[in-house]
């Protein structure tokens, strides 16, 4: 997952530095974030399997091992006895290894996470507003990285590996959906959100898409059993994201699974303007109730028919949509996440499901309409990964790998892999 660093106190920015050419040192590591991939999938291994995996030695593989055990990465459960040989000892992600924290900047709230290297969420602050400034953007950063980085001990906090940053690109473009005053939309424009975030922050900041940041959390921590899939999240604006053989897809441009601008219904009407939340939002605010529930409450059960409504019309519109990508690609399944309450996200899919099922699907591979797994956090959680991937990762794109065999890289495959990244 292509993200940007952001180093240094002068704001600079700089694509992340995550890849590079294979050689002995570069071979060594790569094969250790290979391993700790694995494990991370796996939830534990043991050395045996880790060598059957990877096709690498047993002795490589105990001095990679150990080396990870010394760096705090790795801890062994108890050893599990077989029928033959000596027990086997399972090999897992050391919670406290690593910590990294994640911040949502969105259009009606800011979401930051404190999430440790299995990927758990240890603590979260969530800040709501009419419509997100500059000045509020500093001042959430700034009081909840201290916030946060105060409920970890001494040592833990030496194991912060950086902030991920997920926005939406070009904030100031849906002035009148969002009702924010023009002063405001205007100090956004030119506005660097990252090395503005960088300033405050004493770590890493590494930035994307809020979208793509969703994707990226549902593959790394939710569906990992599907290969292929398309992603859609409900947010203030719908947004999404594309996942191929196991890989975010991102495009030449990075904005592949801009989901939002599909055409549906009549006139050709875009998608974000019938199945976002701001839609809702707006009906809300036409009847008199408080939009606001909408992103300061778990339950959604007293919005009552406006609510039904929204299902209804979102359903039909992202049935279209699904038609439409599966048009394109014959995803194993189409996700739907949002910043809403589980059982709304269990609603909206049945919905789409039932739409879907009556389209004209004529010369399509079927696909499974199927909820996300991870919720509203996904935006904040896809962040916090940032900072693991490029700490942890060779090949930035290693803990999202094809669900296949994984290839270590052997002496004889250095020069091979060489050949590849430099032409």
């Amino acid at each position: 997952m292509n993200g940007h660093a952001v180093g240094g106190k002068d704001g600079l920015r700089a694509v992340a530095d995550l890849g590079g050419g294979t050689n002995q040192i570069g071979g060594r590591l790569y094969n250790e974030r290979l391993i700790l991939s694995l494990i991370r999938r796996g939830g534990s291994l043991s050395k045996a399997a880790i060598a059957r995996l990877t096709g690498l030695s047993a002795q490589t593989v105990s001095v990679i091992i150990s080396s990870l055990e010394a760096d705090g990465l790795l801890l062994r459960h108890s050893p599990q006895r077989g029928r033959v040989g000596q027990p086997s000892v399972p090999l897992a992600l050391d919670p406290e290894g690593a910590f990294s924290l994640g911040m949502k900047l969105g259009r009606r709230s800011s979401d930051l996470v404190l999430m440790d290297f299995t990927g758990v969420v240890r603590a979260s602050l969530r800040e709501t507003y009419a419509y997100p400034t500059p000045e509020r953007l500093r001042s959430f950063v700034d009081r909840g990285c201290r916030i946060l980085a105060s409920r970890l001990s001494t040592a833990q906090a030496a194991r912060i590996r950086g902030l991920g940053l997920a926005a939406p690109f070009e904030l100031w473009s849906w002035q009148p959906e969002l009702g924010a005053p023009d002063p405001v939309t205007n100090a956004w424009r030119g506005f660097d959100i990252p090395a503005a975030v960088q300033d405050i922050c004493p770590w890493p900041v590494h930035y994307c898409n809020d979208a793509t940041a969703a994707c990226a959390a549902e593959l790394a921590f939710g569906h990992q059993h599907v290969a292929d899939f398309l992603y859609f999240f409900v947010g203030s604006f719908l947004g999404g994201g594309i996942v191929l053989n196991g890989k975010l897809f991102q495009g030449h441009s990075g904005n592949a699974g801009a989901v939002g601008s599909l055409p549906v219904g009549d006139g050709g009407q875009r998608l974000i303007r019938t199945a976002s939340l701001y839609v809702l939002e707006r009906e809300l605010t036409e009847r008199g109730l408080n939009p606001q529930h909408l992103w300061r409450s778990d339950d959604w059960s007293s919005l009552g028919a406006a609510l039904d409504r929204w299902i209804e019309r979102s359903a039909e519109n992202l049935a279209v949509a699904c038609v439409a990508g599966l048009a394109v690609i014959d995803f194993q399944a189409v996700v739907i996440d949002g910043a809403f309450p589980e059982a709304v996200r269990a609603r909206l899919t049945d919905a789409v499901r039932e739409r879907f099922l009556r389209q004209d699907r004529q010369g399509l591979t079927e696909a499974a309409i199927i909820p996300g797994s991870i919720g509203p956090n996904a935006r904040a959680i896809g962040a916090a990964s940032l900072p693991l991937l490029a700490g942890f990762s060779r090949d930035p794109d290693v803990l999202f790998k094809e669900r296949g065999r994984p290839q270590a890289v052997g002496p004889s495959a250095m020069a091979t892999e060489l050949d590849k990244r430099t032409r």
